[in-house]
């Protein structure tokens, strides 16, 4: 692993712990989805998360990365189309994405 692809991981496994101190460590839908303050921490985290992860793909297309092209996709929608961001996708993906996600990376992390 070269040390940019390394420094791109270490980004994205900062950005998917963040999510968890935004949520105070609970995941639970009505503090998320009344907390306009912790929405747009978790999209702010979401946007790293998918820059980081498209260029990771620049450098290494074959990363082993589950969801890599939604990750990227759904950082576009955030960023270009934020006036149709749908909140319950984005706590579909802090439910389940972002954990599988953060554990890919990890390991990824651990056998550099």
């Amino acid at each position: 692993m070269t040390e940019e692809e390394n420094k791109l991981l270490k980004d994205i496994e900062q950005a998917a712990l963040n999510i968890d101190v935004h949520l105070g460590g609970r995941r639970v839908w009505e503090e998320f989805s009344t907390n306009i303050t912790k929405r747009r921490a978790i999209e702010r985290e979401l946007e790293i998360i998918g820059e980081a992860t498209s260029n990771l793909l620049k450098i290494n297309p074959g990363i082993p990365v589950s969801s890599a092209r939604k990750i990227v996709n759904l950082r576009n929608r955030v960023i270009h189309a934020y006036d149709a961001v749908d909140e319950t996708i984005i706590w579909k993906v802090v439910i389940k994405d972002i954990p599988v996600l953060l554990y890919e990376v990890q390991e990824m992390l651990a056998g550099e």
